[in-house]
């Protein structure tokens, strides 16, 4: 683990964050069709919609493997057969994390658009007003460049934002190279008014790489990914949640001092793993793997996109798995006994395994909006479990998170 201090505050002026401000147009701007000549984001099959779904449009930034269709950001009515907005971002790009968020009081449009989401990504974090209209963008700071997992804006009006970044390692302690190459996970906290750092955390200065779930290269110049953080939130103490999918791990990290406050999952996990009745552990006795997008519900309670396997096609097969299908699942910490409790869990519903990406919203009244990542569905199910809505892109097309927000005023 490298001894470079971790970097908070004190850097704030030290960054290359700009947030460019328009002035918004009156009147909201018509949804965007294919120019001639270019292809259209694609279509949404609806398999199942049953009364009882929440309010709100859907969400969805699809992307294409195909050039048959454009990647972008689309939000799509309630029952997902209509589009009420969708943009499509140039040729070449993808995009990410599209929501509904608010800054300083106002509903605002945002997402990542760049390329490489997954791996060492280069882009951007967008804001649109609720006209549609272009009002910034949010680089990192500090000579990185964002990345697509998580574009948060907070109560503060500031962003929190991940960035990747390669570096060279002594890896002998663990059996591997001295001079390896490894991608560490990098969080800040940018204040997107005047672009300053206002705090940085990087993986390899808290977390040892032994952490790691992900097997090293063969070689010791193809970067070893053996953090891939994938998720930065706000825990309801304030705290920061970092997920990280290759250490099977979420951390809270205090805002103020970078330190780990605790850890769930993984090698060195803070609790004890726990199942209740009706529930199972994974074969490797553990509540995910290979997880993503954790989210505090209050009163102890968590969410987790619960990948269960990773690197492979949206099949699952010859994954590396630990179970035979991605679920959410719904855990109990108790911070006095250390133990955490796998309460609840609801699988993919036709049993398959999504490799990479997904994501869990917890809708009010406890239903659930899942976009299951590298598979081309979306679904919705009521707060008993029950499937209330299951949507499907095109073969070849995924969108890596999945929401639903009151939106469908704004048109």
């Amino acid at each position: 683990m490298r001894k470079k201090p971790w970097t908070v505050r004190a850097l704030a002026l030290a960054t290359t964050a700009t947030f460019l401000a328009a002035l918004p147009v009156a009147g909201a701007a018509a949804a965007p069709t294919a120019a001639a000549g270019n292809p259209p984001l694609p279509p949404v099959t609806v398999l199942t919609d049953q009364a009882g779904t929440g309010g709100g449009d859907l969400f969805v930034s699809p992307t294409s493997a195909t050039s048959s269709y454009a990647s972008g950001v689309e939000i799509l009515s309630q029952d997902g057969r209509r589009t009420v907005w969708s943009h499509a971002v140039p040729a070449g790009l993808q995009a990410a994390d599209f929501r509904k968020q608010t800054y300083h009081g106002k509903p605002v449009l945002t997402w990542w658009q760049g390329t490489g989401l997954g791996g060492l990504a280069t882009g951007v974090d967008v804001v649109y007003d609720d006209h549609y209209q272009k009002i910034g963008e949010v680089k990192a700071g500090n000579g990185y460049s964002a990345d697509g997992h998580e574009f948060l804006i907070t109560p503060q009006n500031t962003a929190l934002i991940i960035s990747y970044t390669e570096a060279t390692a002594n890896l002998t302690a663990i059996g591997g190279r001295a001079d390896q190459k490894v991608i560490d996970g990098i969080v800040q906290e940018v204040d997107i008014r005047t672009g300053k750092v206002l705090f940085e955390w990087n993986s390899a200065d808290h977390v040892p790489y032994a952490q790691s779930e992900q097997p090293l290269p063969a070689s010791s110049s193809t970067p070893w990914d053996w953090f891939h953080l994938n998720a930065v939130k706000l825990d309801t103490d304030g705290n920061l949640l970092l997920d990280a999918r290759n250490t099977w791990t979420t951390y809270q990290v205090s805002r103020h001092t970078g330190r780990i406050n605790w850890q769930l999952g993984g090698k060195a996990s803070s609790f004890t793993l726990a199942a209740a009745p009706g529930q199972i552990l994974n074969s490797a006795g553990t509540i995910f793997s290979w997880q993503h997008d954790p989210q505090p519900l209050g009163g102890g309670l968590y969410t987790f996109f619960d990948n269960e396997s990773a690197g492979v096609a949206n099949t699952g097969a010859g994954a590396v798995s630990e179970l035979p299908y991605s679920r959410v699942v719904t855990v109990r910490l108790d911070q006095r006994t250390h133990r955490a409790t796998l309460v609840k869990s609801v699988d993919q519903p036709a049993g398959l395994s999504a490799s990479s990406q997904g994501n869990a919203q917890t809708l009010k009244g406890g239903a659930l909006v899942v976009g299951w990542g590298s598979l081309p569905y979306v679904s919705e199910f009521s707060r008993s479990g029950k499937l209330l809505f299951n949507a499907a892109f095109p073969a070849g097309v995924n969108t890596y998170r999945a929401y639903r927000f009151d939106w469908s005023n704004r048109k």
